[in-house]
């Protein structure tokens, strides 16, 4: 039976790899990995602003630098959808054709997002002046511009391979070149998004944004952003892993528009003075099941009976501690260890579900949606979203329960490890 599966899998991996390897799912991911930047110095002034108004008189000197910190984050989180357009052809651009650097596809991208967004006229100071809402520009237009992102990368790619651009001579720099090269482009695309926002605007959605929003967005978060759905990618994600195939390559790019969107609303919410509306969502996901929960099964190892294990501790448990177990995973190992299947592929999905459910009826608080850094230690990881509460359960997930979840697994191999190792002696 065990040969079958394997086999099984194996025949698939191939597609795996396919799914991996796809231009446009490399793209959405380097895309949303790169706003991670922003998003956190966003998170983090945000959080700053918090501090300052819970502390009041007591950091007196520091309330100038509210504003400051305001704007700050609704340039960085409250504008994320213009980074990720503008990244998303880019990225695309340079996937399909290394030799570009897509930047040219990526100024005509945040061309086209503008175009489709619509202004406003309103008073400043007893004067009509032209305004564009911020409501597109967040977690709402995030999908708009992902769509409008790959569509333009896609079509900029074409044009070139297709040599429908201005010809320049060999004399004039390149500088200039790319310039008369992205016209024909720009012209182009500008017409066809003139075309699609009058179009839109004599349906009852009124802006492509609105449509996108209520007719993809919305309807995706429902299915991806569901604990059940969140529950079946946790454990795609580890069956991935447990036969060689690297399982978050292949499913985060998928979820990581629904969730990101989801921790940008948080984040929305929390500027208002309201509680997150998500429990779920990537900073969510990321921190319940950080290091897949094999940190509990490298403090086990450290007071092992087993000489290979405590040893395999050792040198384990730095990385495990800042979240890197690829060390257990490969030196266990865990991929194709069917005696330790179960906990490797369940035990993130146990964790995800304890912590919805003390989420759910309050005894921790939301997740902030706060990007985190990768390579922060235990705890601290948990510590930028802001609060003690996600901060212990955290702690208590991967100290506590952990080790508990591993352990009458653990006791099994290291049995077995035990008694090869007297037998090797006795030898």
């Amino acid at each position: 039976m065990k040969e079958k599966v394997i086999k099984f899998f194996y025949k698939l991996n191939p597609y795996f790899d396919k799914l991996g390897q796809s231009i446009y799912l490399q793209t959405i991911s380097a895309s949303m990995m790169a706003t991670l930047g922003p998003i956190f110095l966003g998170s983090m002034c945000l959080l700053g602003v918090i501090f300052i108004t819970a502390m009041g008189d007591k950091v007196a000197f520091l309330t100038p630098f509210t504003p400051i910190l305001n704007q700050v984050f609704n340039f960085t989180v409250g504008a994320m959808a213009l980074y990720i357009v503008f990244l998303m052809a880019k990225n695309l651009v340079s996937k399909f054709n290394p030799k570009e650097d897509g930047v040219s596809a990526g100024i005509i991208a945040l061309m086209c997002f503008f175009i489709i967004t619509p202004s406003v006229s309103v008073k400043v100071a007893e004067v009509d002046t032209l305004a564009l809402p911020v409501t597109w520009l967040g977690a709402q237009g995030v999908f708009s511009a992902m769509i409008i992102g790959l569509i333009v990368g896609r079509f900029f790619i074409f044009v070139k391979e297709k040599g429908w651009t201005i010809k320049m001579p060999a004399s004039v720099p390149p500088m200039v070149t790319k310039v008369f090269e992205a016209l024909i482009p720009t012209i182009l695309l500008g017409l066809f998004f003139i075309v699609v926002t009058r179009l839109f605007a004599a349906t009852s959605f009124g802006t492509m944004h609105e449509f996108v929003y209520n007719i993809i967005q919305q309807p995706l978060k429902s299915l991806g952003g569901s604990l059940g759905a969140v529950i079946i990618l946790s454990i795609v994600q580890q069956v991935l892993w447990f036969f060689g195939i690297h399982g978050t390559n292949v499913i985060m790019p998928i979820v990581m528009p629904i969730w990101m969107s989801m921790d940008l609303e948080n984040l929305n919410a929390v500027t208002k003075g309201e509680v997150p509306p998500n429990i779920l969502g990537s900073a969510f996901f990321s921190t319940i099941t950080w290091g897949g929960l094999a940190l509990g099964l490298v403090i086990l190892m450290l007071f092992s009976k087993s000489r290979q294990y405590r040893e395999l501790g050792k040198i384990s448990i730095v990385p495990a501690i800042f979240g890197i177990t690829e060390p257990v995973i490969f030196g266990m190992p865990l991929v194709l260890n069917f005696k330790l299947a179960i906990p490797f592929i369940f035990n993130n999905t146990i964790a995800i579900i304890i912590a919805y459910i003390v989420t759910k009826i309050g005894w921790v608080a939301t997740f902030t949606g706060t990007a985190a850094v990768f390579g922060l230690p235990v705890g601290v990881y948990a510590a930028i979203q802001g609060k003690m509460s996600i901060i212990i359960l955290m702690l208590i997930l991967q100290l506590v329960i952990s080790p508990l979840l591993w352990y009458p697994w653990f006791k099994w191999v290291e049995k077995e490890a035990v008694e090869n190792e007297k037998s090797e002696v006795v030898e």
